[in-house]
């Protein structure tokens, strides 16, 4: 499952994809499936979370955070590694300071799972790549009412 950048809709892409690039069932734009983190805003991120099909990956960040800077290519690799399965989203706390504050966010980066729609795990600071998987997949398997990564 494939989220659109464009009109925020959930689009199944079959296995293996057809030539070409797929576009949205929505909006019709060209569909990103290459599983890069998506920056959202609290509206779409309470969509996404709600809606999504598949776990839910948050990055609550900011861009004067040298941490959070380190963290960025983690993510990516992480979400591109697990594209279609793990959705990977990124709020900018600078820009959106309500949805850090709405979530309690103390300190960045800050990692929070969903899955089912529900908050299943949180962790503060950088993680190495294994651990980060490692960390999604437990919560996920854990908490996640039936949701696989």
């Amino acid at each position: 499952m494939f989220r659109c950048k464009t009109c925020g809709a959930f689009n199944r892409v079959r296995e293996p994809r057809p030539p070409g690039i797929p576009e949205c069932g929505r909006c019709h734009g060209a569909l990103d499936v290459s599983g890069a983190p998506q920056e959202v805003d609290g509206e779409a991120l309470d969509r996404a979370v709600l809606g999504s099909p598949v776990p839910v990956l948050l990055d609550l960040w900011a861009p004067w955070c040298a941490p959070c800077r380190a963290a960025a290519p983690i993510l990516d690799a992480v979400g591109r590694a697990q594209a279609g399965r793990l959705l990977v989203l990124k709020v900018n706390t600078e820009q959106h300071p309500q949805v850090a504050s709405a979530l309690r966010v103390q300190g960045i980066p800050t990692f929070v799972v969903y899955a089912g729609g529900r908050e299943v795990a949180r962790r503060s600071g950088v993680l190495p790549r294994a651990e980060l998987e490692r960390w999604v997949m437990t919560a996920v398997a854990q908490g996640g009412a039936g949701a696989t990564v």
